[in-house]
């Protein structure tokens, strides 16, 4: 059943891949159309302005800005009045295959949730031995216990959702095989992942997941910012990915073993011991620990390495709530929760965990307070949310983080597929600003956006309330305690981020749904999307409500140790939960209920306020919308020094020592001067005697001055 689970997304990637160069070749006996060509395969693009573009654009208040500057609109979606090329043979199939397949591994992955969380029924499956090179013995296998059995629950609910609503959404795209081989493959990579039983497999997982990532943000590869949004994805996630390789690296070195269960058993031993790096001696726990969370900065988009995070909002709506619900930015804290035996054993390390979660989830709030992309508000709430989420790996509370993971999910996707439905009604457009009123034009999906927003901010009897409010409870609680010294930072920071987080979500309730229409043409012709697109939002706003009490016993109370079995670390901290001040227990509702009513005054009640602060406090404004600059600033410090450095290599280096005087160069000198020999042979007659009167002169000379001696 286990191998089933992991291995039938593969095949239907494999079936979906052949569909799709079988139909690639009947359509194009040619060859594939050329990014020049007159096809455009996005019927979906989002015509979001580019990174410079946006901050040309941000001159004036985003609620007092001109509607008609947004004229260009009409222009990024001409595409739409374009003849839509056809489907390539199979389609069909290929949707029906993948999404069958994706079901079904969602049903085996209930049942063994049931057996192993509630069960006790742990597995571990080996497949095949995969290397053996001196003490380094790494073999395929397959771990099922309870950590995992949440993770594959979340993977493929989301994903086997995702394909469904996928039908609907990518009705017109021709390259709709390649779409759901892509999102199988994605599928695929995370479960492997998810399942890994030593680091080797995991890493195996990670980097599968980094090129899946990959090839569908850049979907609509003839889309020059979707192609730009890929490779920013997979460039910043190596830079973490390198400090993860880095941190397996020293767990061999320190442990003789990948395996989780030797490193496992190993790492009380490593308490103490030194690392010699230059002249340094650094403990072993916290730089393995430190280089290991390098990687789940990037891969969950954390401060500092967030950056690729909005721009992976280029590509389909279906690929932002699969990467931000349940696979890519959720591997990071899975990684975190699988190795909680190390990092609880390095107070240093989670302390810089919990500071980077909570300066993350504070940080992309504020972001979210001026966007104006439906996508993109919601893109910056996830790297919120999983600020959320290692804060609370950082006080120790692992299983708590893995809650609000397992919530978020629900939620997240219902949100992300809710603003796609939105954007098919309003003919793809995505600028909350050109929206307004639609919730009497769509109001099933209207319902279904409230239902995940109440979830987000935390409202309760949500799924996110009690996520959410645990978390916030844990961090005060690790303070009291004295467990974490970042541990009121993370408070803080967790508490003021719950009444941003209910005040931009509130702000794109209202200003999409709510009040005038401001694209009328659009408006009139919205209507709700097809039936494959609002079932899987009625299943994930059910799972909004269900998804939460009914597994606070199990992820948060006296139920966990038993729920988890050690597959991640239980500490004292949740018993110190239940015992914090009932005030601090109702400061996350409280902030909720301020969020929501200052959006309220801003964008129902007096409109005109929000346009005010933005004129009177236009810096801050300006340094929010463009994302603290650190687009900018990254530009600056590595990408034009490195291309500067690659055109000085190229110019001096290349063209003038390898091309002027290295090899190139000794060629070109021979080829030159081989020219000018060449050039003596006229084939003139008149020359050649001309030459040999020179020649018998000189002789002559010769033999008269050098023979009279």
């Amino acid at each position: 059943m286990f191998q089933a689970i992991v291995f039938l997304p593969l095949l239907g990637f494999l079936i979906a891949a052949a569909i799709a160069i079988v139909g690639a070749r009947t359509l194009h006996p040619g060859g594939y159309p050329g990014p020049d060509d007159d096809h455009h395969a996005e019927p979906h693009g989002s015509g979001a302005p580019s990174v410079h573009g946006a901050h040309a654009a941000v001159a004036v208040s985003h609620d007092e800005h001109s509607h008609g500057a947004h004229g260009a609109h009409g222009s990024a979606h001409a595409h739409d009045h374009h003849a839509v090329e056809p489907a390539a043979p199979g389609s069909r199939a290929a949707e029906v295959v993948t999404t069958t397949l994706l079901f079904v591994c969602m049903a085996l992955s209930w049942i063994a949730f049931a057996r192993v969380g509630f069960g006790g029924a742990e597995v571990r499956e080996a497949i095949a031995p995969w290397i053996l090179s001196g003490d380094l013995k790494v073999e395929w296998a397959l771990r099922i216990d309870a950590l995992t059995s949440v993770m594959l629950v979340v993977v493929t609910t989301v994903s086997a959702l995702v394909h469904l609503y996928s039908i609907g959404y990518m009705v017109d795209d021709p390259d709709r095989p390649r779409f759901f081989g892509y999102l199988s493959l994605f599928t695929f990579a995370m479960l492997m992942l998810v399942t890994a039983d030593n680091l080797v497999q995991l890493f195996f997982g990670w980097e599968g997941v980094g090129l899946a990532s990959y090839l569908l943000i850049g979907f609509w590869y003839k889309k020059p910012s979707a192609c730009a949004a890929a490779i920013k994805a997979f460039v910043v996630n190596r830079v973490g990915d390198f400090g993860f390789m880095l941190g397996i690296f020293a767990v061999f070195v320190m442990t003789q073993a990948v395996d989780f269960d030797t490193v496992f058993a190993q790492a009380p031993s490593l308490v103490g011991k030194t690392m010699h790096f230059l002249s340094w001696d650094l403990d072993a726990l916290t730089v393995i620990c430190l280089l290991l969370f390098m990687g789940a900065m990037g891969k969950s988009a954390q401060f500092l390495l967030h950056t690729w995070l909005p721009d992976a909002m280029e590509g389909p709506t279906p690929v932002s709530a699969l990467i931000h619900a349940a696979t890519m930015v959720t591997a990071g804290v899975f990684m975190v929760a699988r190795l909680s035996p190390l990092f609880e054993l390095s107070p240093t390390a989670l302390a810089f965990v919990t500071f980077i979660g909570a300066t993350t989830a504070l940080f992309a709030a504020t972001i979210g307070l001026v966007q104006n992309d439906i996508k993109r508000i919601i893109a910056y709430s996830t790297c919120s949310q999983l600020g959320y989420m290692f804060v609370a790996m950082g006080v120790g509370a692992y299983s708590v983080g893995m809650f609000h993971l397992f919530t978020h999910a629900f939620f997240k996707a219902l949100l992300f597929l809710g603003s796609g439905s939105v954007i098919v009604a309003m003919h793809h457009e995505q600028d909350i600003r050109m929206m307004g009123g639609l919730r009497k034009k769509i109001p099933f999906t209207f319902y279904m956006m409230v239902v995940g927003t109440l979830a987000l901010t935390g409202f309760p009897l949500t799924a996110g309330y009690f996520s959410k409010d645990a978390i916030i409870e844990a961090a005060f609680a690790s303070e009291h305690a004295g467990h974490n010294p970042m541990a009121m930072y993370g408070f803080v920071c967790t508490v003021v981020a719950a009444a941003l987080t209910a005040f931009y979500s509130w702000r794109l309730i209202f200003k999409t749904f709510y009040g005038r229409p401001h694209d009328h043409h659009h408006y009139e012709a919205a209507h709700e999307s097809p039936l494959p697109m609002l079932i899987p939002l009625a299943v994930l706003a059910a799972g909004s409500f269900l998804a939460g009490l009914p597994f606070v016993d199990a992820f948060t109370g006296h139920g966990a140790k038993e729920f988890f079995r050690g597959s991640v670390v239980i500490s004292g901290i949740l018993d110190e939960m239940h015992h914090i001040p009932a005030t601090v227990a109702y400061l996350p509702t409280v902030m909720m209920v301020g969020g929501f009513l200052v959006a309220w005054l801003f964008y129902i009640k007096s409109p005109s306020i929000p346009r005010a602060l933005a004129k009177g406090l236009k810096p801050i404004y300006l340094f929010l919308l463009n994302k603290w600059y650190f687009d900018e600033l990254y530009d600056a410090i590595f990408v034009r020094p490195a291309m500067w450095l690659g055109r000085t290599l190229w110019k001096r280096g290349d063209g003038t020592i390898i091309d002027g005087l290295g090899p190139d160069g000794v060629s070109a000198r021979v080829i030159d001067v081989t020219r000018n020999v060449v050039r003596l042979q006229t084939g003139y007659l008149y020359h050649y005697a001309f030459a040999m009167l020179i020649g018998v002169s000189a002789l002559a000379t010769w033999f008269m001055i050098w023979g009279a001696r």
